[in-house]
């Protein structure tokens, strides 16, 4: 494979195009000089990587958008892939490494091979080197580290004196290719005899009892953790732990999967909520690239650098510059002596829903400003926010607001097959600087909605909410799929969105740093989950965030480099201060 550059064909959108695979190879000067850099085989469009002189000229001439990418590879990456799906598919260097008794996380965006490299670790893809004639060998890959650590690794799973546990990042997927309760399912992956203790420390007793297809994602999720943890194994490998999970349970999450690095045990993380890998992690694994391309994992560092340099977005041990900006936080709170236009008003709400009951004492939400809403799950958030769209009505209290409404649910309907474009022909005729272009959703318009990734279905969602001429936008669980990078940016995008416009959002979501982002205002819940649920506020951000943050029992300081929200250890000099002053945020 060629150094200099890495071109990858879409297959899926080429095969059997034969009128446009020699379209753009009359087109390539390299074929026109008599060389064969494109050309077709068995149907299939292929690019000589060697032959190849990075013109462009086949990207921008091809009437298919985003089916040919050529990237020009780090003049700093001087090795060889360690795996690549196929001629022209995207190619993987270097392997993230881990360390017994510490946690080590992995921190990128979508698409650069991630969950690939944690496959590779767990033995669920054998590493080909950018070989495709020979057949992959674990040999090869112990060949490959020959004089580091990472030998000794490789080694010693090949022996089987290291074994390893991986859960996989698709949790709703589960019940497709396991079946039964979750008693049945977790006690034969029991080999540590721990099935009490990790029930219950993942408060699972109430739904032992319950077919795995019963069960919702944050279920689903802290079942799949328990399988992991109940094997006998020196090497657990987590792939986005948090994703479903209210804060409170991530904060506990993350506590477990912390304990569990000893001297015997390492922890490999992929996760995108910062907060939570900042806390659950002791060194972290930059890994940098182009989505669908090429990925290149970073040297560790230890997780407070490795987070800063990320959203610096400068790499400087590698030379490598990610981002043409960083990413800098600064406490936000609406200042209301302005006199802003009030949108929405409640008082003395209350709902019945089955056995569920939910209240809302008084508050209301102005002219330009971003709402966030905090609580745990099954506490009452999206029924309020489906009482304030009027897709609910109340039972008592009033709701005053004489503006159009726009809703995007937290559960996003993939059945249709009708095309993104279609979906997005009025975002893209009002607001494709706004909305369209920083969302890259240009890719996605001839694909159908059923053919679409969770996070590709979110952004198109968001889109299509924002889109719509109404003066106040809820938005359930906004940041749900999409990875680190793009939640920082929907929230700039967000908080443009509603100044430009003189909008309004009101905003559900389980990150705290991205409410932490995004919020001017926060409203709290409280209660008993599937019992009761109480809405208070909108606050300030420093009091709603005192307030919720008091009940986890946690405090949070502001990173000196980044301004990042952190949490503080507990027990630790910073956190009893804090706790002392009752100053938790």
């Amino acid at each position: 494979m060629s150094k200099q550059r890495i071109a990858v064909v879409n297959q899926d959108k080429l095969r059997k195009k034969h009128d446009i695979i020699i379209f753009c190879a009359d087109a390539c000067p390299v074929n026109r000089d008599g060389k064969d850099c494109i050309y077709e085989q068995n149907e299939t469009m292929y690019i000589d990587e060697k032959l190849c002189i990075g013109c462009g000229i086949c990207v921008n001439i091809c009437p298919i958008p985003e089916a040919i990418k050529i990237v020009n590879l780090p003049s700093e990456l001087k090795e060889d892939p360690i795996h690549r799906y196929g001629e022209n598919q995207f190619a993987l260097f270097s392997l993230p490494m881990p360390q017994f008794g510490k946690v080590v996380g992995i921190l990128g965006v979508n698409g650069i091979g991630k969950s690939t490299a944690l496959n590779i670790l767990a033995g669920r893809i054998k590493a080909n080197f950018g070989n495709f004639s020979e057949e992959p060998s674990y040999d090869k890959l112990v060949e490959y580290f020959k004089g580091t650590e990472s030998q000794k690794f490789f080694e010693q799973v090949r022996s089987g004196n290291i074994k390893i546990s991986h859960k996989p990042q698709a949790v709703d997927a589960i019940p497709k290719y396991a079946s039964g309760t979750v008693r049945e399912v977790l006690q034969k992956k029991d080999e540590k005899n721990q099935f009490g203790i990790i029930v219950k420390t993942l408060d699972l007793e109430n739904v032992l009892d319950r077919d795995l297809k019963q069960l919702s994602g944050g279920e689903l999720q802290r079942v799949a953790i328990a399988a992991t943890v109940l094997k006998d194994a020196n090497l657990y490998i987590f792939d986005e732990p948090s994703s479903y999970l209210d804060i409170k349970q991530r904060l506990k999450v993350s506590e477990f999967i912390k304990n569990l690095a000893d001297e015997k045990t390492a922890v490999l993380v992929v996760e995108h909520d910062i907060l939570i890998l900042d806390h659950m992690t002791d060194i972290v694994h930059i890994m940098y690239g182009v989505e669908d391309v090429f990925g290149v994992v970073s040297q560790p560092r230890t997780t407070k650098i490795a987070i800063n340099a990320y959203l610096s977005g400068y790499l400087k041990e590698e030379n490598v510059r990610m981002r043409n900006h960083e990413i800098l936080f600064s406490p936000t709170s609406l200042d209301l002596e302005k006199n802003t236009p009030l949108i929405s008003s409640w008082k003395n709400i209350f709902k019945k829903i089955g056995s569920f009951s939910l209240t809302a004492s008084e508050g209301d939400i102005h002219e330009d400003e971003v709402v966030g809403i905090l609580g745990e799950n099954g506490i009452g958030k999206t029924s309020f926010v489906k009482l304030l769209a009027k897709v609910d009505e109340v039972d008592q209290g009033a709701i005053n607001e004489s503006v159009v409404v726009s809703y995007k649910p937290q559960y996003l309907h993939t059945e249709s097959n009708e095309l993104v474009i279609n979906i997005l022909q009025e975002a893209k005729a009002k607001y494709n600087h706004q909305l369209i272009q920083p969302l890259n959703l240009e890719p996605l318009f001839m694909k159908q909605i059923n053919q679409l990734s969770g996070g590709q279905l979110q952004r198109v969602s968001i889109a299509y909410c924002l889109a719509k001429d109404a003066k106040l936008f809820l938005l359930d669980e906004p940041s749900a799929y999409l990875d680190v990078e793009q939640r920082l940016k929907l929230s700039k995008i967000i908080k443009n969105f509603m100044q430009e416009r003189g909008t309004s959002a009101l905003i559900v979501d389980h990150d705290l740093l991205f409410l932490d982002f995004i919020s001017h205002r926060l409203i709290v819940f409280d209660g008993e989950p599937a019992i009761k649920g109480s809405a208070h506020g909108p606050f300030s951000m420093s009091s709603g965030m005192n307030l919720f943050l008091e009940k986890l029992e946690i405090t949070m300081r502001r990173d000196e480099e980044s301004k990042r929200p952190r949490i503080n250890k507990k027990f630790s000099q910073k956190d009893r201060e804090q706790k002392q002053k009752g100053k938790y945020y």
